[in-house]
């Protein structure tokens, strides 16, 4: 180690770092990681940590799918809100979807709006996705050029009438002009036509509303999208994998090149069908929470690495929106807010199956980060940011809704018990700065 003094050095008997864990000590100038030493090694710092026997140092997880929806529908959420949840659940990078903020961001005005809003308010990093809709197909390439990490498109009705859909052949086209300058489009799939035939979704009871959003939906439209990346060479991300029926044809696309990868969420990995409570309409989700068989279906395509990241798909709202005065899931809205229990709830159920921390970090750091192409982030290497966090994994805690940083008091994990804490965070070194707007290099 160099004897010039060091910003703060982090000794811990136990951190993530290169796929292990291991004892080290981790010094921070001016934002990044500089050197990675022995625990005890010799270095002078200004601030020195030393974690306890009970605590693991990881680097900050990376969140590729938020709904902030500011501006616009700053009620249902906010970058102030979000990024203090993010931050205490232990994510220091989100990136924010395109649509449920008005304007969406499917052109470079509405992204200059986007950015301007979360500029002061945000203490957590944070990037953008661009959205594709009918018609802006002329804006995709200057929304690259301007920075998004890449393009999200649904299949069928969003759910807000600003952010349409787009049908197979303009998903074509608009997979056309993104593979000219790789660009990454991500994917809503759930195939319209066949929802349209499924039962309708009225009524208290969870059955109704999984029977009206069915696996074969889902099925089609990832088959679709897999066909298309396959004729036109562009990269796409299967979003919210709750069907594990697909699994196989997205493992067969990996083998024969084709450029897909998929993430699943914490909802699909800790909840099963069979214990939703009727009228519970926080469960609710698009695509749903399907039956305990397809959850560990579901788990073995994480280790078996067809699954490759796990993100929140935080997207929360007023609690009059879930229609708890009814409980009818027809006309709630759909949408599970866990920014800041996703790591507890993933490592809770993860530990349970035998997996190690370095997995969570893998699928909730490492590889997300690698997705948008954030190579300094989601790990602890020299050179990158210094976004780390410290995990206490054996410390147990009960949800409360009302404590939660969140804008609003609804979310399906209340009063759910869970083993994780996060004791602290620093981002870019420092506990007390906010975060920066990230860019697409």
């Amino acid at each position: 180690m160099q004897s010039d003094s060091v910003d703060l050095v982090v000794r811990a008997s136990r951190a993530v770092i290169g796929g292990r864990e291991v004892s080290a000590s981790v010094s921070v100038v001016d934002g990044r990681i500089v050197a990675i030493d022995q625990p005890d090694a010799a270095v002078r710092a200004e601030t020195e940590i030393v974690l306890g026997a009970d605590e693991v140092l990881l680097p900050g997880l990376v969140d590729t799918h938020v709904h902030v929806n500011e501006p616009g529908r700053t009620e249902w959420e906010g970058f102030a809100s979000a990024t203090r949840a993010a931050a205490a659940g232990g994510i220091t990078t989100i990136v924010d979807m395109p649509l449920n903020s008005i304007p969406p961001t499917v052109d470079v005005a509405a992204l200059d709006v986007k950015r301007r809003v979360a500029a002061d308010q945000s203490v957590v990093n944070v990037g953008f996705w661009g959205g594709a809709v009918p018609g802006n197909i002329d804006q995709l390439r200057p929304l690259h050029d301007a920075g998004v990490f890449g393009f999200k498109c649904f299949l069928l009705a969003s759910g807000v009438d600003e952010f349409p859909p787009l049908t197979v052949p303009e998903l074509e086209k608009a997979l056309v002009e993104i593979a000219s300058f790789d660009g990454l489009m991500i994917v809503h799939a759930e195939n319209a036509e066949l929802i349209a035939e499924a039962p309708s979704a009225e009524g208290r009871e969870y059955a109704g509303f999984l029977e009206s959003r069915p696996r074969a939906a889902e099925n089609r439209a990832i088959e679709q999208v897999i066909e298309l990346s396959r004729q036109t060479g562009c990269r796409v991300h299967i979003l919210h994998l709750s069907s594990a029926d697909a699994l196989p044809m997205i493992a067969a696309a990996k083998r024969d090149g084709v450029r897909v990868t998929v993430e699943t969420c914490p909802h699909y990995l800790c909840f099963d069908a069979e214990a939703v409570p009727a009228g519970a309409t926080q469960f609710k989700c698009c695509p749903p929470i399907r039956e305990a068989g397809n959850r560990e279906a579901l788990w073995q395509g994480l280790l078996d690495g067809t699954i490759d990241t796990i993100v929140t798909d935080h997207s929360p709202c007023t609690p009059d929106l879930k229609r708890f005065d009814t409980g009818d899931f027809g006309e709630a809205w759909g949408g599970i807010a866990s920014l800041q229990v996703s790591l507890a709830a993933v490592w809770t159920e993860a530990r349970a199956r035998g997996c190690a921390l370095t997995d969570i970090v893998r699928w909730m750091a490492t590889n997300t980060a690698d997705q948008v192409g954030m190579a300094e982030r989601g790990r602890i290497e020299v050179g990158c940011a210094a976004d780390l966090v410290v995990f206490a994994p054996d410390e147990e805690f009960t949800v409360d809704v009302a404590r939660l940083y969140h804008r609003n008091p609804v979310t399906a994990y209340d009063r759910l018990g869970l083993s994780g804490v996060v004791r602290r965070s620093w981002i870019a070194g420092s506990e007390s700065s906010t975060g920066r707007l990230l860019a697409r290099d």
